[in-house]
């Protein structure tokens, strides 16, 4: 999988346990100092709603107020630690990032004539995590996850993963997809096109969680069905879906759990 720095060098320090096993050991040590934090910061909220409750002549309210406010301010900010730390569950290794992303596509497109296949590989070639066919088309989906502060970007056309170059992945998964896509045409007649995409669970995306970049179409798990179901225009009918569905749930293998 790609990711990690050419300039940062591995430390013996944090070999032998897994991602998640540090990120969590980290995690209790720096509980003191979340507390600390967010005392602080009820504190602050205590004053703004005493002074709240001052400014609108409710002296008798005020110190109810500012005990409001404290207790919204320290349960906001317990629930955007919480969700920072499940934000990066996948990279971790606490969750899969296919089961993910299945429950999401199937959710969005069901209900809207798509069919979304898990786990497949060409006979004795690449593996996808999601093959996708519906009205407007057909596409695979890939999912990766990098540490929390990796940016995945575009400059000058070519896609970036942190530091590293993304040419080589993109090319890989944009070959995967023309494989597919050479193997169902051939085999029901009928001509299709894949537009490959990658699901990405953790890593920093610019504003909007999507972008293009050599071919490849980069977003976040959550945007995928939207961006699959914005695709105009009807492509296959009624009876080319249930063909290619079919010979696709027979072409392509079950991938080994």
């Amino acid at each position: 999988m790609p990711g990690g720095s050419i300039y940062v060098q591995p430390s013996d320090k944090y070999t032998g346990n897994s991602a998640q096993w540090w990120y969590e050991k980290l995690w209790r040590e720096d509980a003191q100092n979340r507390r600390r934090s967010r005392y602080v910061k009820a504190g602050v909220g205590f004053v703004v709603g005493l002074a709240l409750g001052l400014r609108f002549e409710l002296a008798a309210a005020s110190v109810l107020a500012g005990l409001l406010v404290a207790a919204l301010v320290a349960a906001g900010d317990w629930y955007l630690d919480w969700r920072a730390f499940h934000a990066t569950a996948v990279w971790r290794g606490a969750k899969h990032g296919e089961t993910i992303t299945a429950r999401l596509l199937r959710r969005s497109l069901s209900r809207h004539g798509y069919t979304v296949l898990d786990g497949r590989a060409v006979k004795g070639e690449a593996s996808i995590d999601h093959l996708v066919i519906g009205p407007a088309g057909v596409w695979i989906v890939d999912n990766e996850s990098w540490s929390p502060d990796t940016d995945i970007n575009v400059y000058a056309g070519r896609l970036f993963f942190g530091e590293k170059y993304g040419s080589k992945y993109a090319q890989g998964l944009v070959r995967t997809a023309e494989s597919f896509a050479e193997l169902l045409t051939r085999e029901t007649g009928i001509p299709v096109t894949i537009s490959p995409m990658l699901a990405v669970h953790c890593g920093l995306l610019p504003r909007g969680g999507v972008f293009v970049a050599e071919g490849l179409t980069v977003l976040k798990p959550r945007v995928a069905a939207k961006v699959i179901r914005a695709a105009e225009g009807r492509v296959y009918t009624d009876e080319q879906l249930e063909l290619l569905t079919r010979t696709a749930a027979k072409e392509l293998l079950k991938a080994a759990a």
